[in-house]
């Protein structure tokens, strides 16, 4: 027997821990090499863990929803098994004729049904009866995703079999209680689902911001015509030379780095009583996903064409949707760009992503009447709002980089000139 360990990739050093989501394969069969067993969930990414070698998955040592850190062993190959004649799987040990094997086997048993903490915490938040969830961890125990795939499921829990015989007369056991993700209540049914790692960091991340930085939003209006008419003049062309169609990030993003270049403290940030310049322009962009929000980074923005912009942008966003974001890809930033208007968004203040200073919000481009050399006159306006850290940026700075930004977007030609 040749047994090879499957364990918890690399995590980065911002990421204590993981939880493991659902096992693709059970005990007892094959494997390819590189089939993907697991999937480890962080509060940044989503990581996949592939089989080490080709054989048969011998014992999952952690369970579905179980907590896990960097290298930890989650499960074991054996090389040389054929499918079906695998051992079973932990807590399920096979019988033995020796009285040792018997009694280990007998201990075994008294911990079968057994919850792990975190499981015993789920089952009482949900009214579970203590062995109305059948385990598959260690020696019969019930892992949190024994817990979690009962509630997930709809269906009755089993209910585990008397491990022995109480020493005095019992009290009447409560019944199993079905668990199913809606609760009952006629017209007014309630959902109770656990946080995602990532949604609970979004969610600390969001509060420290609003605890930390003294927060103040700015705003302003932008006549898009100047760029929808080069976007509408170049699209073909630029779709026929780069393989990408030309958007309205890219413009944005130039925007973005041509205001931050003019007033850097908008590309700083704080760190303790210190402001830190930042000499270079990574941009975070907003990009929403079945996990919830997440910002990869585009490094050295201005460096960058509208094809390169325009390429990673698109390629983020199917990373996004795929959950295939590496954690390298989401770290650092030094300003970011929230564009609600995808979803239809008129106006809204962004929260400052920490430890940047600034983000800017763009939003829904649409035609309103508007006063031009006292005539009113119908042009496709998008409402600006960059939200900033009051602490280290004042007023000035913040009005006057937001007006950059709409200068460059009203007038892309300054982008070219650096005006």
């Amino acid at each position: 027997m040749a047994i090879v360990e499957v364990k918890v990739p690399q995590l980065s050093e911002s990421v204590a821990e993981a939880t493991l989501l659902q096992w693709k394969k059970k005990p007892g069969e094959a494997v390819a090499v590189d089939e993907i067993l697991i999937e480890v969930e962080t509060d940044k990414v989503v990581l996949e863990v592939p089989a080490p070698s080709a054989g048969v998955l011998t014992e999952l040592v952690a369970g579905d929803g179980a907590t896990v850190t960097s290298d930890q062993v989650i499960a074991r190959i054996d090389t040389e098994a054929k499918a079906g004649t695998a051992a079973p799987a932990a807590g399920a040990p096979a019988p033995a004729a020796a009285p040792a094997a018997a009694a280990a086997s007998s201990d075994s048993a008294s911990k079968a049904g057994v919850a792990m903490p975190a499981a015993a915490k789920l089952m009482a938040d949900n009214n579970l009866a203590s062995g109305s969830v059948a385990g598959t961890g260690k020696d019969g125990r019930v892992t949190k995703g024994d817990v979690l795939g009962a509630l997930e499921g709809g269906a009755k829990p089993a209910v585990a079999a008397p491990v022995a015989a109480p020493a005095a007369p019992a009290a009447k056991p409560l019944p199993a209680v079905a668990a199913p993700v809606s609760a009952n209540l006629g017209d007014r049914p309630e959902q109770r689902v656990p946080m995602s790692r990532l949604r609970a960091r979004i969610a600390e991340r969001l509060l420290q911001s609003q605890s930390t930085n003294a927060i103040l939003t700015t705003f302003n209006e932008v006549n898009m015509a100047p760029v929808m008419e080069l976007r509408k003049k170049f699209q073909d062309s630029f779709t026929k030379e780069h393989g990408t169609k030309l958007g309205f990030m890219s413009f944005f993003v130039k925007a973005a780095v041509h205001a931050l270049k003019k007033y850097p403290v908008l590309n700083a940030s704080v760190d303790g009583n210190d402001i830190v310049y930042h000499g270079y322009f990574d941009i975070g962009i907003a990009v929403g996903s079945p996990r919830g929000l997440v910002v990869p980074i585009l490094r050295n923005a201005d460096q960058m064409s509208f094809a390169d912009i325009e390429k990673k942008i698109a390629e983020y966003g199917k990373k996004a949707q795929e959950g295939k974001l590496g954690i390298e890809e989401m770290t650092g930033g030094t300003f970011s760009i929230s564009n609600g208007g995808t979803f239809g968004s008129m106006l809204s203040t962004p929260i400052i992503n920490p430890p940047q200073s600034a983000i800017l919000g763009v939003h829904a481009t649409k035609d309103r009447a508007v006063v031009e050399n006292g005539q009113i006159v119908i042009r496709p306006i998008n409402y600006l709002a960059m939200s900033y850290d009051h602490r280290i940026i004042d007023g000035r700075e913040a009005v006057l980089g937001l007006v950059a930004m709409k200068d460059a977007l009203e007038d892309p030609a300054r982008l070219l000139f650096d005006l």
